[in-house]
């Protein structure tokens, strides 16, 4: 009788060959899981005891906890296994397509929920804009725009007979639908790898065959899909995670770049994939100049590939060497963490075919097996051995550290200082019902209200102003960094020409430009967090002052505490590529059309205005909006909290309860009890 290996439904690992380590390196994570669980079961305790006003916090707090999603996401060098290696972390071998052609530029988000909870959308593909395929058709994408400026006509026009045939190509494949789409969603209840590669795979040209529905060709809508989110369901996580696959930062039209881009904006932690025998070097400008951008703590390096190197056990230090010396270099993060592993050796791991490994594979894994593995356990399977060996485990903790550090940590904090506040605001609620307003103060219900309203009113107003101001004064240092460099860049040019004419390509150097413009932001964000944390304080000060000059004593036991003043993410636009970035016939072909030393000088500063234009609009207009949104939000949510504890203590002062009725019984001493025992884990996460 033949027997069926027992595979596990969602991850599709034979139950044999499953590794027992698969959450190696997420403990922390899964304590982080507890904690949140247990500060969510306090929460639900609370759910009857507390006033109808107080309910909206309560649920706001759930809804913070239950929404927490950390995402990582993954850049790095075209063919460097990234791929390979979302699949690997989120437990699957082949769950995304690993041969995705260069020419797609879609962002794939994979979503990942412990449990077996079924979601309403497990797929949803976002199409590109009108507005985004009208700058690729009319201007050749941001790469097409550079041309133009630097007078590259036949680059330009190789990238507008690209883009000519690219259009075409979606034409035949979708028809009259082609310009319906655009801006459009498609979700599916499902998704399988067919499915995946319809939306993000470019396919061949191709003539469908009789009867075949060209709704499931491969390709079908990978010209036009900007994003794609995958909802999937995963043991070995141990709270949800989005692990976010970049296709890459070195694409025919920039359209890539600009994905990207985004994508790290909207991530705290990023992993940089290299290949083992790429590393890294100066021909991943593109993908140094992001990283560049980035603080230390939100970079993880991780060199795939080592099961293609010969000896890695001694290979391995070089290429860690030159990947820090590189860094150091071109004032990359410093003190970067560096991991080293194989994307494969994992693939291998998960599907059960770990005897079936490739021959030179084989041989590195048990080189690296003598200085890699960090274990003397015995009964270590030899799963379980590959699996560490191939770097997954030390990846997933350095993860899952700095998750639980910048991400985790603060979010418990932050909503148990919330919920105290709330429990202590209730107590105190109840202690003006029962002892009546402070007898000699002079304030009644509504004198309080308008005066709140006043405190609201005045600290909103100066938190606009006073970030505003910060705003202004790095947009002018922004302004005069920019100012700077163009002159002393056109003042290098015109030595350039004295002493070499103009039969001599002058090269110069953006790195200066990115490293004045970082340090003005740098300094904004600084002064940002000092300004909110000041204001936030005094507003602390001032609603505290408040509540004492209106009930006294009754009050004193609210704990409120300062907001977390939100954090100012770092300005990755500045790893963007502008025309002077290209040492090649970008810059020839713009040198050899310009004739005259003040045609030199008036076309280069033109030039270099066009060029730095978007990133300066990033910098001075998008990602400060987002930072004065976040930081006035902050303040607005402190006063919402703090409004509904004056409408329960408005509410209960409105009572004529006996404080016998409200205490002596058992009901009420229960509730007392409750709500004290889930004070007491509460106060356990507050800072």
């Amino acid at each position: 009788m033949n027997m069926q290996p027992q595979i596990d439904r969602m991850t599709n690992i034979h139950a044999a060959a499953r590794p027992t380590n698969l959450s190696a390196g997420m403990e922390p994570l899964a304590e982080l899981a507890s904690q949140m669980a247990e500060l969510d079961g306090a929460l639900d305790s609370l759910a009857g005891q507390m006033g109808d006003k107080s309910q909206r916090t309560l649920s706001r707090l759930k809804k913070d906890l239950a929404s927490f999603e950390p995402c990582i996401t993954l850049l790095g060098q075209v063919k460097s296994g990234k791929t390979s290696l979302v699949n690997a972390m989120g437990g699957w071998a082949d769950l995304l397509p690993s041969d995705v052609n260069p020419w797609t530029s879609v962002v794939t988000s994979l979503h990942l929920t412990p449990g077996d909870a079924r979601v309403e959308t497990s797929a949803r593909f976002q199409f590109m804009t009108e507005q985004e395929w009208d700058r690729l058709l009319t201007k050749g994408g941001r790469i097409g725009e550079m041309a133009g400026r630097a007078g590259a006509e036949s680059e330009l026009q190789k990238i507008q007979t690209q883009i000519e045939q690219m259009r075409e190509r979606s034409r035949s494949r979708l028809g009259r639908k082609f310009e319906l789409l655009m801006g459009q969603t498609h979700e599916y209840e499902y998704f399988d790898k067919n499915l995946i590669e319809r939306y993000i795979c470019l396919g061949d040209d191709f003539d469908l065959e009789p009867g075949m529905d060209a709704g499931d060709t491969q390709g079908r809508f990978a010209d036009i899909t900007r994003s794609a989110d995958l909802y999937l369901n995963s043991q070995s996580v141990p709270i949800p995670l989005c692990l976010r696959d970049t296709p890459g930062v070195n694409d025919t039209f920039m359209m890539r770049e600009q994905v990207t881009i985004q994508a790290i904006r909207d991530s705290r932690i990023c992993v940089v994939v290299l290949s083992a025998s790429q590393a890294l070097t100066s021909v991943d400008m593109g993908l140094i100049r992001m990283i560049s951008n980035l603080k230390s703590r939100e970079v993880v390096i991780f060199v795939n590939r080592i099961d293609e190197l010969a000896d890695p056990a001694s290979q391995i230090p070089e290429i860690e060497a030159s990947i820090r010396q590189t860094l150091d270099t071109h004032h990359g993060p410093k003190d970067a963490e560096i991991i080293f592993g194989s994307a494969y050796w994992a693939g291998r791991v998960l599907t059960g075919e770990l005897e079936a490994m490739q021959g030179a594979s084989g041989d590195a894994l048990l080189n690296w097996a003598e200085v890699g593995l960090n274990t003397t356990d015995p009964d270590q399977t030899p799963q379980d051995m590959a699996w560490e060996l191939s770097g997954l485990p030390s990846l997933l903790r350095s993860i899952s550290n700095r998750i639980v550090k910048d991400l985790g940590a603060p979010l418990l904090a932050r909503v148990a200082n919330s919920a105290v506040t709330m429990v202590t605001g209730q107590q105190a609620a109840h202690a003006v019902m029962i002892n009546g307003a402070h007898q000699s103060s002079p304030l009644n219900m509504q004198d309080i209200n308008s005066r709140f309203e006043h405190i609201v009113s005045s600290n909103m107003t100066a938190i606009e102003s006073d970030i505003d101001a910060v705003f202004y004064a790095f947009r002018d240092r922004a302004d005069r960094a920019h100012a700077t460099f163009v002159s002393r860049a056109t003042h290098s040019l015109i030595e350039h020409l004295e002493r070499w004419g103009e039969g001599h390509v002058w090269e110069y150097d953006p790195t200066g430009l990115r490293l004045l413009l970082k340090s003005a932001y740098s300094v904004m964000a600084s002064r940002v967090q000092t300004t909110a944390l000041a204001r936030y304080e005094l507003a602390v000060q001032e609603v505290a002052g408040l509540l004492y000059s209106g009930y006294g004593t009754a009050v004193e036991g609210i704990q409120i505490s300062v907001p977390e003043v939100p954090t100012v993410p770092s300005p990755v636009a500045l790893g963007q590529t502008i025309a002077l970035d290209f040492k090649d016939n970008w810059w020839s072909s713009w040198w050899r059309r310009t004739r005259g030393y003040k045609a030199f000088v008036n076309s280069f500063q033109k030039l270099i205005c066009g060029e730095t234009e978007d990133f300066m609009t990033q910098l001075k207009q998008v990602q400060t909006a987002d930072t004065r949104a976040s930081t006035i939000a902050g303040l607005q949510v402190f006063f919402e909290e703090q409004r509904n504890i004056l409408m329960e203590i408005a509410d209960h002062c409105r009572q004529q309860q006996d404080f016998q009725d409200l205490f002596a019984n058992t009901s009420a001493q229960d509730r007392q009890e409750t709500i004290q025992s889930a004070l007491k884990t509460l106060e356990e996460y507050t800072t």
